[in-house]
């Protein structure tokens, strides 16, 4: 792998289209995974059979706040995305402050998934060759899969995701053929998960948790800026398009597995074996073979999100690095591939290191490292999301550049206060996310959230100490 690089600090330019930035959204989302992890577990501890209402509420509230993104975008292009919007808009004290809890959320999220891969490769690995694979070295195995694809250009990467999206969403959309074609369920195709007595019960807060998790990732169009054709046009309708296929893909797709079911006997099997709940409907009404295979993408699918968020956090070094934040060789880029690889092997050392720490402690990767990093990364993105909505509000307070005001006040403005009470609804309901009710448990949101105050003043240090980095902050977010 030869290390040149560009004395310039460029990435590749002019390499992705709206569909590919569309599957590299997808892929980090990881629809499947969501659908069969979180879903049945949302079901059982939330709304019920509610639960599709609440993933059309969620998905509306998010096309709010991509009116107002989109809108911004035009103006910012940098792959430090939620850095860049915030530093712009409020700041450049709070864009360091979204900028490193970003990062923490993007890293946890990242470890989550590695949890989850290097359960289910062993597993799998387990049942079918009789072998035995510790998880954490399944997982530090597929961490060097992911670093290959974070070293090779970006169109390389997302040509593969789009085909591992093609397979995700085929098996998805074959489930929901198959329970047309047998009419739904028992009770047909019940309108109950629609109605807002069955959406907006107790249950909807909970929820909540579970819901905006599932739509992690949508806000990566933005990383990708500084690598798109015709950024201004493309950046918004990726952002449109992905937020429009994972709203209707999950909405439809999670009734019709409640249809299926029957709305009783479905809440009945999200809460005795949630695990199991997609794989039997679909074994059912498909066969055994679809099954098994939803089983493999499910491990695909985890494979896609790791290397998107691979993508995601190093080109977030990158901008950092650029700026001169943090350390400058991680700004380099590779002369060939033209990504970043230094924070590419970066990102892969402190993926590695944990993962081996966490196996050699003897953590448990579903009872601990799975809930614990997905609190984090919950409450570090919705946060981060939220103020990213207020920064397109101050981004055209004093000069509204022909945007309208549906598109640069009102619609971002309801976009933070929905993203700020999904906020609310997280940290009050951690317990669902980390399955313990320990005071120690209640403090890790806050603690997460600090991460951001840690950031504010590390700023603020900068801004007294080096007062011409400090003043350069901004100079990049208006020269890209």
């Amino acid at each position: 792998m030869s290390t040149e690089v560009l004395d310039e600090q460029g990435l590749r330019k002019n390499a992705l289209g709206p569909l590919s930035i569309v599957f590299l959204v997808i892929a980090t989302n990881g629809p499947l995974t969501a659908l069969v992890g979180a879903v049945p577990v949302g079901i059982a501890m939330g709304n019920g059979v509610g639960i599709p209402g609440s993933f059309l509420a969620a998905g509306i509230l998010y096309l709010l706040f991509s009116v107002g993104y989109a809108a911004m975008s035009r103006y910012v292009k940098n792959a430090g995305a939620f850095y860049a919007y915030i530093a712009t808009g409020l700041g450049r004290p709070v864009g360091v402050g979204g900028a490193f809890l970003a990062l923490l959320a993007y890293n946890a999220i990242q470890l989550a998934c590695y949890a989850l891969v290097g359960f289910f490769v062993s597993q799998a690995l387990l049942d079918e060759l009789s072998v035995a694979v510790p998880w954490w070295v399944s997982a530090a195995c597929v961490a060097m899969v992911v670093h290959y694809f974070g070293y090779r250009n970006v169109e390389f990467s997302g040509k593969f995701l789009c085909a591992l999206m093609l397979c995700e969403i085929a098996i998805i959309l074959l489930f929901d053929v198959a329970v047309v074609i047998h009419g739904g369920g028992p009770q047909g195709f019940p309108i109950v998960s629609f109605t807002p007595s069955r959406i907006f019960t107790n249950g909807f807060g909970p929820s909540l948790v579970f819901v905006v998790s599932s739509y992690m990732g949508f806000e990566t169009t933005a990383i990708y800026s500084e690598e798109a054709r015709n950024p201004s046009r493309t950046i918004p309708l990726a952002t449109y398009c992905a937020i429009t296929i994972i709203m209707m893909l999950y909405a439809v797709s999670v009734w019709f597995i409640i249809a299926a079911y029957g709305p009783d006997a479905a809440m009945a099997q999200a809460q005795k074996d949630p695990g199991n709940m997609w794989f039997l409907m679909t074994s059912r009404l498909v066969g055994k073979w679809a099954a098994d295979t939803m089983g493999i993408l499910m491990i695909t699918s985890l494979l896609a999100a790791l290397i998107s968020f691979h993508n995601t956090i190093s080109r977030y070094f990158f901008s950092l690095a650029r700026e001169g934040i943090i350390w400058k060789g991680l700004a380099r880029t590779h002369r060939t591939q033209q990504t970043p690889f230094v924070a590419s092997i970066v990102q892969t050392v402190c993926a590695l290191a944990v993962i081996v720490v966490s196996g050699l402690l003897k953590v448990d990767p579903l009872q601990n490292l799975l809930p614990w990093a997905s609190v984090v990364a919950a409450v570090g993105i919705v946060a981060v999301q939220a103020v990213a909505s207020l920064a397109v509000v101050g981004f055209f307070w004093n000069d509204a550049r022909g945007v309208s005001f549906w598109q640069r006040t009102l619609s971002p403005a309801i976009a933070s206060i929905g993203l700020f009470l999904c906020l609310w609804q997280i940290i009050v309901h951690v317990d669902l996310l980390s399955g313990t009710t320990s005071i120690w448990g209640k403090l890790v949101p806050w603690a997460t959230l600090g991460v951001a105050v840690v950031g504010v003043g590390f700023a603020m240090w900068l801004k007294n100490a080096r007062p011409a980095l400090y003043q350069n902050l901004g100079r990049l977010l208006n020269e890209v």
